[in-house]
Formats: structure tokens, sequence, C-alpha cells
């Protein structure tokens, strides 16, 4: 499922290409033949994102809501525009470009009370400038499940996936099946500024990159390697890039989570974290 920073980058771009255009509304497989009746020949207004959920308003008062899910794509063709390939959900398109959605797991017009609706249950966003790092720090606080499981609860944090929960937790040294209302309050506001900085960093660059390029004789996160990047994720039987203690797994709410037994010991005692720097 795509992580936060992809939903920005989504958002960002669609207002880059649409905002102010009078947008064709289609739907090639059918599906959505009457919401894409509803936006065709209008005007988008803006975009937003909000964790995982995206939001497109139109100058007719509506909204067109898209949350991806696991398998959903939104992906921008240049002109001249190609025919629709494979099942495309919805194609919104200008004299100059087309975004094609396929596989969202929701995909609806409505009005603006579903953002209020949607976000009245979602937990702070790091890459938003609203957030309230202390709706994190209290709710982490008042959850008796292991951190790896609060971590990706969307009403705690909006937009941490499997990746992210994984790499900030070795970041801050905290072993990720630690009870979340063990985590101090210290260490939650850790957990949070580490949220905000590789979010930001992987809304950037487009991809997730978490290690710090100091390590790899590198200056930017931007010139690490795909095979580099990460310091955790799917690295099992592998060694840790900083101790060379081999990373294990668990399955956690059926979901992997990935740790150095040595960087992210369960005692209390544990190693300081190294904060990632925000790109400038």
């Amino acid at each position: 499922m795509p992580e936060g920073h992809t939903l920005h980058r989504l958002a960002r771009d669609l207002r880059r290409d649409l905002k102010g255009s009078t947008v064709h509304a289609a739907s090639p497989q059918g599906r959505f033949a009457d919401g894409a009746a509803q936006l065709d020949g209008r005007v988008v207004t803006g975009t937003e994102a909000y964790g995982k959920h995206l939001f497109l308003a139109w100058d007719s008062g509506l909204l067109l809501y898209v949350h991806l899910g696991l398998i959903g794509k939104f992906r921008r063709k240049p002109a001249p525009l190609p025919d629709p390939q494979g099942e495309i959900r919805l194609r919104l398109a200008t004299d100059d470009v087309a975004w094609d959605l396929s596989g969202p797991m929701t995909c609806t017009i409505d009005t603006p009370a579903i953002r209020t609706r949607l976000l009245a249950k979602a937990g702070p966003d790091p890459l938003r400038r609203d957030a309230e790092p202390d709706r994190f720090v209290t709710g982490l606080a008042r959850r008796s499940s292991p951190l790896a499981v609060a971590l990706l609860d969307q009403s705690l944090v909006s937009g941490i996936g499997n990746v992210y929960r994984a790499e900030i937790c070795f970041l801050a040294g905290i072993h990720p099946l630690v009870p979340a209302r063990e985590v101090s309050s210290e260490d939650a506001k850790v957990l949070w500024v580490l949220s905000v900085d590789l979010l930001t960093i992987g809304l950037r660059l487009n991809r997730i990159v978490t290690r710090d390029p100091q390590e790899v004789g590198l200056r930017s996160p931007s010139r690490i390697s795909d095979d580099e990047r990460l310091y955790v994720y799917k690295r099992d039987g592998e060694p840790c890039r900083r101790c060379h203690t081999t990373i294990v797994w668990a399955d956690v709410g059926g979901r992997r989570v990935w740790w150095c037994p040595r960087c992210q010991p369960q005692s209390a005692r544990r190693p300081s974290p190294r904060r990632q720097p925000v790109l400038t």
C-alpha cells in the first residue's frame, strides 16, 4: 500500500497539471461512468492529501475522493495521449496530460462533508503543517498494543506504512514489539520527528530513503542506491548496517516487522537515536 509521501506527491503533481483546467473525465473500464460524467467538463480547483486520503476539488463544489488501497495506481500520461491500457477506472485529461487511475480501493464523488468525516477519524499527518504532534504523543500513551501495531493505526498517525514503521523504530532505537504505552513521551516525540523527517525526504525524492548518506560516503540521500537505502525493512538474515548483528523479523498483527536485536533491545537501555536530516 502506498505510504503517505506518495499521496502528497500525487496531490502536488495533480495540482500542477490540472488545477484551473477544464478536465475531460471518462471511465474506460466503465465502472465509474456515472462519477466521470459528473466531472466531465468541470474545472479542478484544488487537490489535497491527508495521510493515505486523496481529494480533488471541483468548481461544482463536489469532491473526488480516492484511496489507493493495496494495488491502486494514479499514473501520468503526457501528450500525445495514448489510448487507455488495462483496467482504467478513471481518466482525467487535458490537451497536455492525462492521469489514469486503476485499482483503487475507493473512488467516489461526494460533498466536502466526506472530507470532514474522514479527517475526524484520522491521526495527525507528519507531512502537514497543521499537524498536532501532541495528539500522537498522548494517543500512543493510551495504547496497549505493540508499538509496531500502533504505528500502522491511521487514527493515531496518518501516512505511516510498513516500511516507515520498521525504519523509524530502528532509528529511534526502540524495539517494535514493546507495548506502545511504555514508550516515554520523550521517545514518542523522537518517533514523531523521525516521521516528519523521513516522510519529507520521501516526498522530495519520490522514494523511501532512510539511510544516513554519510554512512555510505555520500552527501545527499538522493544519491543512495536502492539496495543501500534502508536499514532493516525486508533485510532479515542480513547484517545490521550499523552493528552487523543479524536482522530478524516477526509477524505482528498480520504484517511482518523487522529489527536489529542489538540496536533495538527490549530492555530500557538502548542506543541514542540518530536522526536523519531533512533535505534542504
